[in-house]
């Protein structure tokens, strides 16, 4: 009996430790990815349905979509900040940041609470926006804008959330609790490097890739978020599993939302439709991040201006021929079919443009031009990815 009591208590001691060890993981960082994952899916659904039907209202399913992102992440985030600030332990508010002398939570939760507060402030406000003014001309209305501000600090504050969990804990975590910290990581920097994508997708349709400029903005835009998750991640392929996350997440609307009717409510229409039309297929910024894995892993701790330079070049070295092709591609026979969406096109757009399955004429770069413009674009890569390397050094410490 002695034998069998001593063998039943070490089990329901291993049951115990894993138990507690999966549940260092707040629950509300769940629901913040969760929201972050709402907020991208929401974002490309909008686009779609401008794209599709055009006329939409404040409820409208992708609003509620991206709206319902911002609630769980509020709330979840709210919760946590609360209980922790009036029910908290000592040591649990010790693990905090005190703000506005009586509450306590993590960053990441007052990035999320902050975010949800901006989204949900600029829904009324949007409203009313277009019932004075009408259609917005450009995307980045002033609501537009205070929205988009409170989306990426949600998802930002995801991924804050996340890191400072696997930053506190170190290697001191039972191994399920450091893989679900482990794909936490990838989703949550997966959905933010969509964010980042979009907000720059004017400048990176189809008919534009073999310009100089989509390269330049790219190198702006992209390598600043991959280097740092990069250089923060306490997983290997860090920047890779952040572009895989990117990839299918945007593959999959422009594969899922055709599946679904749709018809134009907002005149003029130039070409009927009776299905949603997808967004971009996705970059192929596996390729790049593949090579920032490898260069980080490499040169980790070498001369911060050197490794930002080295990271610049590799960008663009691998980046710009992959992407250039890839376009090629796309525009040729072989890829107007379902796959790469690009049977796509607005009902405002002519059908019959004869720049649909070409390289728009005044967006190609050729000879000297090119090569003075993508030097332009990896001088343009060396700031982004220096930024990267602070902004990747810091989320590598933060623990609250």
């Amino acid at each position: 009996m002695k034998t069998n009591f001593s063998t039943l208590t070490l089990e329901e001691d291993v049951r115990t430790a894993s138990s507690v060890s999966t549940r260092v993981i707040p629950s509300f960082i769940y629901a913040s990815v969760f929201a972050s994952f709402c907020i991208a899916i929401g974002l490309q659904w909008d686009i779609s349905w401008h794209m599709s039907v055009g006329r939409d209202g404040l409820l409208s399913p992708p609003h509620l979509a991206i709206y319902l992102g911002a609630i769980i992440s509020g709330i979840f985030s709210g919760i946590n900040v609360l209980k922790t600030s009036f029910w908290g332990s000592k040591e649990e508010k010790q693990q905090t940041i005190k703000f506005w002398g009586i509450f306590y939570g993590s960053l990441g939760a007052m990035f999320c609470i902050w975010g949800a507060f901006a989204m949900l402030t600029s829904a009324p406000f949007d409203d009313w926006w277009h019932n004075t003014y009408g259609l917005d001309v450009k995307i980045l209305s002033p609501p537009h804008a205070v929205l988009g501000l409170g989306m990426i600090v949600i998802q930002f504050g995801a991924l804050i959330s996340v890191i400072a969990v696997q930053n506190r804990l170190g290697n001191d975590i039972q191994e399920k609790a450091k893989s679900h910290l482990h794909w936490l990581y990838a989703l949550s920097s997966g959905f933010l490097l969509v964010m980042g994508y979009t907000f720059f997708a004017e400048y990176f349709f189809l008919s534009r890739q073999h310009h100089v400029l989509t390269y330049q903005v790219a190198l702006a835009a992209l390598p600043i978020l991959m280097v740092s998750v990069a250089y923060a991640s306490p997983y290997k392929w860090g920047a890779t599993k952040m572009a895989i996350v990117y990839t299918l997440l945007m593959a999959g609307m422009v594969w899922i939302l055709p599946l679904f009717p749709a018809e134009p409510k907002l005149s003029p229409v130039y070409n009927y439709i009776t299905r949603f039309q997808p967004f971009h297929f996705p970059f192929i910024l596996v390729v790049p991040a593949l090579v920032i894995d490898l260069m980080v892993a490499k040169w980790k701790n070498s001369n911060k201006w050197f490794l930002a330079a080295a990271l610049s070049i590799g960008f663009v070295i691998s980046f710009v021929p992959a992407q250039w092709y890839f376009a090629e591609l796309q525009m040729s026979e072989y890829g107007r079919g379902w796959f790469f969406g690009r049977y796509s096109l607005p009902y405002f757009a002519n059908p019959d443009s004869p720049y649909r399955y070409i390289f728009h004429p005044n967006y190609i770069s050729q000879g000297w031009d090119l090569i003075k413009g993508l030097g332009i674009a990896a001088l343009i890569g060396l700031i982004t990815c220096r930024l990267g390397l602070a902004w990747g050094n810091w989320m590598s410490q933060v623990k609250r």
